[in-house]
């Protein structure tokens, strides 16, 4: 069986680096990209099986790659979960306007992420 791919969005190394330790130790490839623009490209070459997706970066912004991502027959069924500082309601609202599957306010905790992974991807 070949190994979930999961693709990691995000402009700071940091929250990149972050994404990777949590999921290290579990049986995942994991694919990053630094902007919108890079996470459409590599998402339709790819081919990931889950998308962890920043908002607010250079580019392109995660609404906008939301939006171009589910726009395409190979992308459009992808579950995408939308990482970002913005948490306030308007900014939900608004990334699953753009096509979000699921949405967590940073800072997460592993737990939440762990649980939102397993969910879309052995459900």
């Amino acid at each position: 069986m070949h190994k979930k791919k999961i693709l990691l969005v995000d402009d700071s190394s940091t929250v990149l680096l972050l994404h990777k330790m949590m999921l290290a130790d579990r049986d995942y490839e994991l694919l990053t990209a630094r902007n919108g623009q890079e996470a459409v490209d590599k998402a339709l070459t790819e081919r990931p099986d889950l998308i962890f997706m920043d908002v607010i970066m250079p580019k392109m912004s995660g609404l906008e790659a939301c939006r171009a991502l589910r726009a395409r027959e190979e992308t459009r069924t992808v579950p995408i979960i939308m990482v970002t500082t913005r948490g306030e309601p308007h900014n939900v609202k608004e990334g699953f306007d753009s096509g979000c599957t699921d949405y967590i306010a940073k800072p997460f905790n592993g737990d939440e992420l762990l649980t939102k992974l397993q969910s879309y991807l052995h459900p």
